[in-house]
């Protein structure tokens, strides 16, 4: 694929060749990690943004409500983005738009039941009404500046997932999204792979695949296995309550359990927030179809026996206020979890989720509940086999593995590789790959990391905030109150010590009174000395108070010394 040069004629007649700029791809998020997916691409004065999605905080992340991309570059070239082009619908793809459209405000573009999904999220954030937004059908393409993206049809665990083939003067940039080869589709089409062949005549000069499940041999079932395993748990469970949790937004998956309770003769409840939120923009969409008189609502539950009702539920990945572990707590308003209930995971958990998976699943059993969790799920994303043949279809002179963490990056490099890809490049996000048809490397990095959402706030706690609450939640505070007289700083009250976290003040009377000792003796060793600095006498409070604990006790609190003055 040789590379396209304009001709110009300078102003003595002679003509001469004028290279085309490179294309730069710039991850800046989804690499390192499964989540936070969001790439920018850039030509000339063209960026188009794929993908603008949110990762959930680990256990160290005290109070942090989600994390997002850092998005400084995105900033700086405000100017040159033409739209967010949005895969599917998953919150590791969308779930940024909300806290990032308020500073780049550009259109939207998605298929139908993925903007439906986003649509809801602008509503909540009051943006729905300012944020340009277009419904693209699969097969059609949009033109953004120097850029013509299509979008195919691929298959993944949400209904509406795209491929995008993304033209440029320089070649073609293949996305695969997250997805799977999935030939016989319970709804929907199966994936476009003649489109893939087509693309791959024409000539790709690089393609952006999923890594998620790279370390996995073979290829990933078919939803229809699935099917087969619902219906045989609905025939051998004929007697008790069946309660299913699941991924909100696996729509299909929704629609096989729905259609399989209807065939048992069970009315299906809904619950959890956001598994209502979709399945009513599903219904919407026309995504599902609900048979008449099936769904029935949460407070009808008690007008049926335990044989004829299914609940379809949030909190298949253990979080703490989804409606699974509500029940599983006896904490939910309206389930009581009670022996012989049959409760279905029809999920794999995350990385990371599984430790909240297993003491959910533990306090079922507590309850005298019947869990079962094999044989219920397939997973959204492809397996090595699956992959090989998007390579061998598309033919690309690159290989960008993305979406994964840093061993299956490596692992999906290596595989492509083997497949006579001419180069992998294994990227970091903020990473500038650039490219045309004859070269490729990475030339540069650009602002990239994580910003921490905390209610409203984004971006206002740091590491440093972190810091000192994991060292709140470890070993507790001290607040140390003392009272000085003006001008002279003599000491007219204290040092009274507030513990909180730490030690049980009542049970401790010993240990606090004689902290007290200890820093009143260094205080007045201080103010003898006619030291008047306040700074000095807090940081005096905090040394004498933090060596005296650390040697009684090997803790290491945090010391708050607060001084009041007064004439």
């Amino acid at each position: 694929m040789p590379r396209k040069k304009k001709i110009e004629e300078t102003t003595d007649g002679i003509f001469k060749e004028e290279a085309r700029s490179n294309i730069k791809i710039i991850p800046l998020g989804g690499l390192e990690q499964i989540g936070m997916n969001m790439t920018a691409i850039e030509y000339n004065d063209s960026i188009v943004v794929i993908d603008c999605g949110l990762s959930f905080p680990d256990d160290g992340m005290f109070g942090i409500d989600c994390v997002i991309p850092d998005i400084t570059f995105l900033k700086e070239n405000k100017e040159k983005i033409k739209g967010f082009v949005i895969t599917h619908g998953h919150e590791d793809h969308i779930g940024a738009l909300a806290y990032v459209l308020p500073e780049i405000n550009v259109p939207l573009y998605a298929t139908k039941l993925t903007m439906g999904i986003i649509e809801g999220k602008l509503e909540e954030h009051s943006l729905l009404d300012t944020v340009k937004r277009k419904v693209m059908r699969f097969g059609q393409s949009v033109h953004l500046g120097d850029f013509r993206i299509e979008f195919i049809t691929t298959n993944h665990s949400i209904a509406g997932a795209a491929a995008l083939a993304i033209h440029t003067p320089e070649g073609i940039i293949f996305h695969t999204g997250d997805f799977k080869v999935d030939y016989t589709p319970l709804y929907g089409d199966a994936i476009n792979l003649t489109r893939f062949g087509e693309l791959g005549k024409k000539g790709v000069l690089a393609v952006m695949c999923d890594s998620t499940n790279v370390l996995r041999p073979g290829f990933t079932p078919s939803e229809r296995t699935v099917a087969e395993t619902f219906e045989k748990i609905f025939s051998e469970n004929t007697k008790s309550r069946i309660i299913i949790a699941t991924f909100a937004s696996n729509v299909d998956r929704v629609q096989m359990i729905i259609n399989t309770a209807k065939e048992h003769g069970r009315k299906v409840v809904v619950e959890g927030r956001s598994m209502v939120n979709i399945i009513s923009v599903a219904i919407k969409l026309g995504y599902l179809e609900i048979p008449d008189g099936t769904l029935i609502s949460i407070d009808e539950i008690n007008n049926y026996t335990d044989d004829q009702l299914v609940l379809i539920t949030t909190g298949s990945q253990g979080e703490s206020m989804a409606a699974l572990s509500r029940m599983a707590a006896s904490i939910h308003r309206k389930v009581t979890i009670k022996p012989g209930d049959t409760i279905v995971f029809s999920s794999t958990p995350i990385p990371g989720n599984e430790k909240a998976v297993t003491n959910v699943i533990n306090e079922l059993y507590t309850l005298g509940a019947n869990v079962i969790v094999e044989d219920t799920h397939v997973s959204g994303h492809a397996c090595q086999e699956e992959i090989k043949l998007i390579y061998s279809l598309l033919k690309p002179k690159y290989a960008i593995p993305v979406h994964g963490e840093f061993r299956h990056l490596m692992e999906h490099a290596k595989l492509a590789e083997s497949l006579g890809i001419e180069k992998a490049f294994v990227m970091e996000s903020g990473d500038v790959l650039s490219l045309n048809a004859d070269e490729a490397s990475i030339v540069e990095k650009v602002p990239a990391g994580s910003l921490l959402v905390d209610g409203l706030g984004i971006g206002d706690v740091g590491n440093i905030v972190l810091r000192d609450r994991q060292n709140l939640a470890e070993n507790g505070i001290i607040i140390v109150v003392l009272t000085l007289e003006k001008y002279t700083n003599t000491i007219l009250a204290g040092p009274d010590i507030v513990t909180r976290g730490f030690v049980y003040v009542r049970e401790s009377e010993n240990l606090i009174e004689r902290a007290k000792g200890k820093i009143m003796n260094d205080l007045l060793d201080l103010l003898d000395q006619g030291n008047a600095d306040w700074g000095k006498i807090k940081m005096v409070i905090k040394d004498s108070l933090g060596e005296y604990i650390w040697k009684k006790m090997r803790r290491s609190p945090m010391i708050l010394p607060i001084i009041m003055e007064v004439d």
